[in-house]
């Protein structure tokens, strides 16, 4: 067993208010927690993970690289082919929190060593 105490996990914040929460996980999945304020996209971005994005306060959208929108209200939820590439964006006007869920796992380093 191993327990992530949320207070003691560790975190990243790479642009102000856009933080997440590495929780319990594996190689073989990961969870993160996150917030995003109101106006934040995140770049257009894929990876090797499969992800699964709930909401759980707030409101996101989510952008592919087709052009397809979708808009997610609490406990909403979408998942994302490995590779699919896209964005996601808080046009509400308040703090949006979500969960993400990769499989498989990652860490940050998917985010600190991003070539820009």
């Amino acid at each position: 067993m191993d327990v992530v105490n949320f207070d003691d996990a560790e975190t990243y914040e790479p642009e102000h208010g856009w933080q997440r929460v590495s929780l319990a996980g594996s190689d073989a999945f990961t969870f993160e927690w996150f917030t995003k304020p109101p106006g934040h996209a995140s770049p257009m971005h894929d990876h090797e993970n499969e992800q699964v994005c709930v909401v759980l306060q707030g409101e996101l959208t989510l952008h592919s690289e087709s052009g397809e929108s979708v808009r997610l209200e609490p406990y909403d939820s979408v998942w994302l082919e490995a590779w699919e590439t896209h964005s996601v964006e808080n046009e509400g006007d308040e703090m949006a929190i979500g969960l993400d869920v990769f499989a498989p796992g990652r860490s940050f380093d998917f985010w600190t060593d991003r070539e820009e």
